[in-house]
């Protein structure tokens, strides 16, 4: 089978006529065009954002089967060979339970990255599987942070003009980085990062590490009083991930970075779990003797991420930036939290800044973006 990607942008295309967004303003100042969602399924079938039209082509034919499905398409070429396709910008096609593994899937990965996580978890999408993103539009800024983006999910950045044949040969998995870590101040936008980065795994665990992340109820601050502000983005962060991730909650960072297995990891984040380490072992408190045991659950820490058998991506918190903390324990913490960040740094492949959404690898000579 294969799929002639005459247009390729959503909606009323890329950019989008009378829209002066940045993303719509410096596609033109680009010269870059993309026209909106038209595919033509071996030369016999051609869909559009009004759905699929038989026969209008020459030499169509009845052999393939085009079977309507929430969100989009599935069609069965003559020689079995199948294409799932998004109904139009923003739907997600929900293949049946009985569904056999697709060989090529065109989707809007804008809308929803996870759902191919989803997909490979099914085994609907394989190795074999030609992914192409469509309906790319405003809501991506650039074509290159669309390319990026599509890198990290190992799908392409459909593009006007492009034939897409399946199956494929597997490819040969390009190299990625193995410990990735992102770091950024407060509401930078780190956390949606190390989402985004994991959306097209099949299987992710979710490490939440905080002081007071396990309560299922108001949690309890370190003066012992409900934080039920804590509590509304426990809820929050907890809503928004897939629901096929499995989320463990608590501070044995080491223990779970050392143990084996297939699942990517995701830590979020390093800061609350220093916090919390500080409150398990009263360094918060100035109690004799906490510092040492929260270094050597540092050098712990430390030690398992050199070593750890998956992929992991970490959020941390870039701290130290402005005012010097008035009470004691906050410099602590503040010095403590900058060290850690330096000792995970150095033994990560990449280093990921955020500052208000934007993504800045650190270092150089880094051969993943």
């Amino acid at each position: 089978m294969d799929a002639l990607l005459i247009g390729t942008g959503g909606g009323d295309g890329w950019p989008q006529p009378g829209c002066r967004c940045a993303a719509c303003m410096l596609a033109r100042q680009a010269g870059l065009v993309r026209q909106p969602v038209r595919v033509v399924v071996d030369g016999m079938l051609e869909f559009t954002t009004t759905g699929f039209q038989p026969g209008t082509w020459s030499g169509a034919s009845p052999a393939h089967a085009v079977t309507p499905l929430p969100g989009g398409f599935e069609v069965t070429g003559p020689d079995g060979s199948r294409l799932l396709l998004a109904g139009a910008t923003g739907q997600v096609p929900e293949p049946p339970a009985d569904a056999s593994p697709y060989d090529i899937a065109l989707l809007d990965l804008l809308a929803s990255p996870a759902q191919l996580g989803r997909l490979r978890a099914a085994g609907l999408v394989q190795a074999r599987t030609s992914v192409v993103a469509l309906f790319s539009d405003h809501r991506v800024r650039t074509e290159a942070e669309l390319a990026r983006r599509c890198a990290l999910w190992s799908a392409w950045p459909g593009r006007d003009g492009m034939q897409v044949t399946g199956p494929v040969a597997p490819a040969v998995p390009a190299a990625r980085p193995h410990r990735t870590l992102i770091t950024g101040g407060a509401r930078s936008g780190k956390s949606t990062e190390a989402e985004l980065r994991l959306a097209g795994e099949p299987e992710v665990v979710y490490l939440a590490a905080g002081p007071w992340a396990a309560a299922e109820s108001d949690s309890a601050g370190p003066d012992g009083q409900p934080d039920t502000e804590w509590s509304e983005r426990v809820a929050r962060h907890r809503a928004r991930r897939p629901s096929w991730w499995r989320t463990v909650e608590g501070l044995d960072l080491a223990g779970r970075l050392a143990a084996p297995g297939q699942a990517a990891l995701l830590i979020d984040g390093v800061g609350t779990w220093l916090a919390g380490i500080m409150a398990e072992t009263g360094l918060w408190d100035g109690r004799h003797g906490a510092e040492k045991v929260v270094m050597a659950r540092i050098d712990e820490l430390v030690e398992a991420w050199r070593q750890t058998p998956g992929l992991v991506v970490a959020v941390t918190d870039q701290v130290g930036s402005g005012l010097v903390p008035p009470y004691p324990a906050g410099r602590v913490f503040r010095d403590q939290l900058g060290w850690l960040n330096q000792r995970l740094a150095a033994e990560s492949e990449v280093n990921l800044l955020v500052v208000a959404g934007q993504v800045t690898t650190l270092g150089s000579g880094e051969k993943w973006d």
